[in-house]
């Protein structure tokens, strides 16, 4: 699946019927991070004017989807792919579900998560992933899982590294890096063992994009 190319400044995110609570959600939460947290975005300038999209992030506190969401224009709506277990609670579920966020079993091959995945991205949307799977607890990157490589190879998008810069303290600044779009190449080898040989190394290369915005190596 490639993408035709849906362009931003076409799209009116009041007329496309996307639900409110997102929107008002999102306002919430910038409003306290930036008093809380003092949120700083850097490359603003690097976000695609054109959708499909995957946003790939690395992931130090469960603030992560707010953050990386509040640092998108609100007109990019991201839709996450979330562990299942935060779905168990009703409350949470419902809104987690308006915001745009689909459920992943993480302990195994999730088809039907991959196929939302595939979907999301068919229709012009913004997908959002944290290859790691799980939060950091020392702040350091940790190995990604090849879901998030194997999405980008498949449908053909451009990925957005985007690095968090921590931790979350109160009143200390949290950084936002955003950096340029860029894309895996094509598998070329089905065989199953050269697959995830494949896999394994361009997973690799997105916790390196993530990571050289880290260490100032691109901006």
């Amino acid at each position: 699946m490639r993408s035709s190319g849906l362009l931003i400044s076409d799209c009116n995110p009041w007329k496309t019927g996307e639900s409110l609570l997102y929107y008002f959600g999102r306002f919430v939460f910038l409003i306290y991070l930036k008093m809380f947290y003092r949120i700083r975005i850097v490359g603003r300038s690097n976000i695609p004017v054109y959708k499909p999209f995957m946003v790939c992030s690395n992931h130090i506190s469960w603030h992560d989807p707010f953050s990386v969401g509040v640092a998108l224009p609100a007109w990019y709506r991201i839709n996450y792919m979330a562990k299942k277990e935060l779905f168990s609670n009703s409350v949470l579920r419902f809104l987690l579900l308006k915001a745009g966020s689909f459920p992943v079993n993480r302990q195994d091959a999730d088809l039907i998560a991959v196929k939302k995945a595939y979907l999301i991205l068919k229709e012009g949307n913004v997908l959002g992933l944290f290859p790691e799977g799980t939060r950091s607890r020392n702040g350091a990157m940790q190995k990604a899982y090849n879901g998030a490589a194997l999405i980008a190879v498949r449908s053909g998008v451009p990925i957005l590294p985007v690095a968090i810069e921590g931790p979350y303290r109160l009143f200390n600044p949290v950084r936002i890096h955003i950096g340029k779009p860029f894309t895996l190449p094509p598998l070329v080898n089905e065989q199953k063992n050269k697959k995830r040989e494949q896999l394994d190394e361009m997973s690799d290369l997105i916790m390196k994009r993530i990571g050289m915005l880290l260490t100032g190596q691109e901006n």
